[in-house]
């Protein structure tokens, strides 16, 4: 009777478990070791680095495709382009003859491909069919382009200038600069509303966000943020009102509300916090701490750290397919 007992249970708990929905894994993290020229991929139910994908020099950023297809690593040493399967990590193929691609992006239309090269000095735009990259124009600029916005409406990128210090617009349609303001000690990343009203501009010469109003026929700045030292790069959280920036010098990150261009809290993140990524049920916050070779993983909702996980050297763009919005 016993063992009738036993076998029973058995049966029904196998069949309870044959019932139950089998989790499903999720997609990759993509870490671009800069100086190694190669990337790191983790595994985002273990937070263990499975593999490192070769690519050209200096992979810097990376950018998904508007099919949701390919994510694509912009390697500016390199001069090329390497497309990643974003789910299954593996290399589909090499675009070459792309020069200094340092910072990408497409605009919201998926009809244009915007890099700068931060060494040679120029903005690219190419026309994008789905499939195949054409240059349209070759845009001579200031000292060091560093970081792209592309507007809603896909009408204008904007471009930041590191080492003469200048914001530019270009109009995509015309391929041709619209204006150009001064701006603080080397602006890094720039962040646009999605009203398209305002632009937030990362100080990393300073310690502060640049407020822009783009809605004229020429930026005007308007507002000040104080962040920490190094104010570089931005990520939004995804809840339409909050955006992160990271400041690299002071090893802090700051939430700034968009709606009311503010700063509403700061937390620390260590190792020179540079590109970020928030996963996307909106809980973590991923950083690639660039001076120590590690991602910092920070608990958005109490602002810890939670982990750390061993990278390449000199980590810079981080990415995943499962993101939070990117407003």
């Amino acid at each position: 009777m016993f063992l009738i007992q036993r076998l029973t249970l058995a049966l029904a708990s196998a069949l309870l478990l044959a019932a139950a929905p089998v989790a499903q894994a999720g997609n990759p993290i993509f870490v671009l070791n800069s100086q190694d020229a190669n990337v790191s991929v983790i595994d985002s139910a273990t937070w263990k680095e499975t593999r490192r994908i070769a690519t050209g020099k200096e992979p810097h950023h990376i950018y998904l495709t508007p099919d949701e297809k390919s994510v694509i690593v912009a390697n500016a040493g390199g001069d090329s382009l390497t497309f990643i399967d974003p789910r299954t990590a593996d290399v589909q193929r090499v675009v070459r003859g792309t020069l200094d691609p340092y910072q990408l992006r497409f605009s919201p239309d998926m009809k244009w491909f915007v890099t700068v090269a931060n060494r040679l000095n120029h903005i690219d735009i190419y026309r994008w069919d789905g499939k195949e990259l054409t240059l349209a124009k070759r845009i001579p600029s200031s000292k060091t382009p560093s970081h792209i916005w592309i507007d809603t409406k896909s009408t204008t990128a904007y471009a930041t200038m590191q080492d003469s210090n200048e914001l530019v617009a270009v109009d995509l349609a015309t391929q041709t600069l619209k204006w150009r303001v001064k701006t603080g000690e080397m602006p890094a990343d720039v962040f646009g509303t999605p009203d398209d009203k305002h632009l937030l501009v990362g100080l990393t010469g300073g310690d502060h966000v640049e407020v822009y109003d783009v809605t004229g026929p020429q930026a005007k700045l308007v507002k000040n943020i104080p962040t920490g030292e190094g104010a570089h790069a931005f990520r939004a959280l995804g809840d339409g009102r909050h955006v992160f920036v990271g400041n690299r010098v002071a090893n802090t990150v700051n939430k700034i509300d968009y709606t009311k261009l503010e700063s509403v809290a700061q937390f620390k993140a260590p190792g020179g916090p540079d590109c970020m990524e928030v996963t996307a049920d909106g809980k973590l916050l991923l950083v690639s701490s660039r001076w120590i070779k590690k991602v910092s993983v920070i608990d958005i909702a109490t602002g810890q750290l939670v982990r750390q996980v061993k990278v390449g050297k000199s980590p810079h763009g981080i990415w995943t397919l499962d993101h939070a919005k990117r407003y």
